[in-house]
């Protein structure tokens, strides 16, 4: 009888400790969808190294739930349709998360695209980790259980960035300029709305939508700010969008200062140069000179591609997810993301919460301004002698913004 009752136990430990660690040492493919060609394609090359990147450095012992990430690229060429032809290669290729960022209209296809796959697929659920799309829609009223936005969307990043612009008396008048897509939509509108309840003096004079990842010559609508007499100009723009804005403007010698989202990607810093030093802020979750951890994977990031990294998204997906499936004791889908739901870890950026309400990660934001490097911010994007220096952090509560999301979620 002991023999069994020892026998029994020992099972019963071996049973929990297997359990305890189901996931460990299995191997997480991660679809990314993002462009790899045409215009925007620098952005995408780049991010695809990043996921990279990071999946080796913080696969196996690196994370708690001691899985391995493996990334797959796929090129979407900045098309919803071509996104959805790569969701379903890749579903049938067994990958079971998903990354997307560039283009809120692509991921807006993916989220209606993954809500119709899981509920008539259950058991072969898949979900959806966004790394850079901020359209707010999709963490209020299109929110998604299969969706979760590790960047902070246009209504935390405008809320940030008026708070910074109230303050600044010499801001009279601004223009407002933005791709023709979803993002580009919601940028004006909630620059627009922050405006006029911080600063109702303000005025908008002059507003102007532009194709994505079409213009090549940035000359006519740079005319347009000018004749309009704005001091001040708030964008969305990102990739050779605003490379080639900011190029047309400092050829023209427009002597305004621009607001932006993405001043930081690929190609910007050196449109920007030394001409526009003082004059060009960006709001976000991370930027060059962080210290810590991150300035060390920044180094050798730079060192291994020639290249800077500037998505700290990825690292907070990796972070977050491998919590969760350390929580879970599984990398199911549907598991982890309850797991993720509501979860707070540690980021590169202190403690986020991936809001349950909605799934938005909570994080602190910065303003950041373009001028030289100095002894205590060394990095130089693209080797310009320039960086970003942060001139207001704003925490997480502070950056935070209500959601109307009624997110429906699996038994």
């Amino acid at each position: 009888m002991k023999l069994m009752i020892k026998a029994l136990t020992g099972a019963a430990m071996l049973t929990c400790a297997f359990t305890a660690f189901a996931q460990k040492g299995e191997t997480v493919k991660i679809a990314w969808i993002d462009p790899l060609s045409g215009l925007m394609a620098p952005v995408g090359t780049n991010q695809l190294r990043s996921f990279q990147f990071f999946a080796e450095k913080l696969s196996g012992d690196a994370n708690p739930a001691g899985v391995k990430f493996e990334v797959i690229g796929f090129d979407n060429k900045l098309s919803p349709a071509e996104s959805l032809t790569a969701l379903q290669a890749a579903i049938d290729q067994g990958v079971r998360y998903i990354t997307q960022g560039n283009g809120s209209s692509v991921a807006g296809a993916l989220i209606d695209a993954l809500n119709r796959h899981n509920s008539r697929n259950p058991g072969k659920e898949v979900v959806f980790l966004n790394h850079s799309a901020v359209d707010p829609d999709f963490t209020n009223s299109k929110c998604s259980f299969w969706h979760f936005r590790f960047d902070a969307d246009t209504s935390m990043k405008i809320e940030a960035m008026t708070a910074f612009m109230k303050d600044d008396p010499t801001i009279k008048k601004v223009f407002l300029i933005n791709q023709n897509y979803s993002h580009g939509h919601q940028v004006a509108k909630y620059a627009k709305e922050s405006l006029k309840r911080k600063r109702p003096d303000i005025e908008i004079v002059g507003e102007d939508l532009h194709p994505l990842a079409q213009v090549r010559d940035f000359a006519p609508y740079v005319a347009k700010i000018r004749a309009s007499g704005a001091d001040t100009v708030i964008t969305g723009n990102w990739g050779s969008d605003l490379s080639l804005l900011v190029r047309a403007a400092n050829e023209a010698g427009l002597n305004v200062r621009f607001f932006t989202y993405y001043a930081g990607v690929t190609g910007t810093p050196t449109a920007l140069g030394t001409q526009a030093e003082g004059r060009v802020y960006q709001v976000g979750y991370n930027h060059y000179n962080m210290g810590g951890q991150m300035d060390k994977w920044m180094a050798e990031f730079k060192q291994r591609f020639n290249d800077d990294f500037y998505t700290g998204s990825v690292v907070n997906i990796y972070k977050g997810l491998a919590q969760a499936m350390a929580n879970a004791k599984s990398t199911d889908p549907v598991k982890v993301a309850h797991a993720l739901s509501g979860l707070k870890f540690q980021g590169y950026n202190g403690e986020v919460e991936m809001r349950r309400t909605d799934h938005q990660l909570q994080q602190p934001l910065y303003l950041t301004r373009w001028q030289k490097v100095d002894a205590k911010h060394p990095y130089s994007p693209e080797n310009t002698g320039m960086t970003l220096v942060p001139v207001r952090e704003f925490p997480a509560y502070v950056a935070s913004t209500p959601t109307s999301c009624q997110m429906r979620r699996p038994g």
